[in-house]
């Protein structure tokens, strides 16, 4: 059990950690240096697993902080949380606006649990109103394991490149068998039609991936599809 000492030198060390994951993937630098980034990357680990203890089911859902509340992928993602609420399920995102917010909103509102991981950056990641439990993080990569960790489906809306970044990780741990063959749910497929053009045409074809690998990704319409994919998973 951890006493006050070890409390304050953990708090200590993570109080200083803005800046840190740019700091460490800089390049070489003494074992020292890597030594106490090791330390404060494990104490980000622990702080999340401290932070996030429930015991319902829990949806990660992936999307662009970039869309407002008028826009209809925004509308979209707060009927998805509400309806994952309405079916039991906790909801988890990156905790930022947008697609996020959204989707957070939708389950608070619901009555559900609402959850984000946020990440400190320079612009658009202050976390939402319509959290429950939050925590910062400033390394993606801790942010990305608390995001999969708890989670046993997932849903990637439309975004840039950190939604692709975190849709093709957990695709990838699934198809590598380091993760159990959780629903992957894509919606608002009007936006990832050409993607998935890509991914049959082109690297399908090129021999890249495998028909199999296709069927990691559920594409849906609508929420009620993506609760029953869920569900029956």
């Amino acid at each position: 059990m951890k006493n006050q000492t070890d409390t304050q030198f953990g708090d200590s060390l993570l109080d200083h950690v803005e800046g840190a994951e740019k700091l460490f993937l800089a390049g070489r630098r003494s074992r020292g240096a890597d030594l106490e980034s090791a330390v404060k990357i494990f104490l980000e680990f622990l702080r999340g697993f401290e932070s996030f203890e429930f015991n319902v089911p829990c949806v990660t859902v992936f999307g662009s902080a970039r869309f407002d509340a008028d826009h209809e992928y925004y509308k979209l993602a707060q009927e998805l949380g509400a309806g994952l609420a309405g079916a039991g399920y906790a909801v988890m995102t990156g905790g930022g606006p947008g697609i996020m917010e959204a989707a957070n909103r939708g389950a608070k509102e619901a009555g559900g649990l609402s959850i984000g991981c946020n990440i400190q950056l320079p612009r658009e990641q202050e976390p939402n109103a319509y959290l429950d439990k939050f925590i910062e993080f400033e390394h993606f990569f801790v942010r990305k394991v608390m995001l999969v960790k708890y989670s046993s489906a997932f849903v990637v809306m439309p975004g840039g490149f950190g939604t692709l970044d975190e849709s093709f990780e957990v695709a990838t741990l699934i198809q590598t068998g380091k993760l159990e063959r959780f629903p992957i749910v894509g919606m608002g497929m009007d936006f990832w039609n050409q993607f998935r053009k890509f991914t049959r045409e082109t690297m399908l074809t090129s021999g890249v991936i495998s028909e199999e690998d296709l069927a990691v990704v559920h594409p849906v319409e609508s929420v009620a599809d993506a609760l029953e994919v869920i569900q029956a998973a």
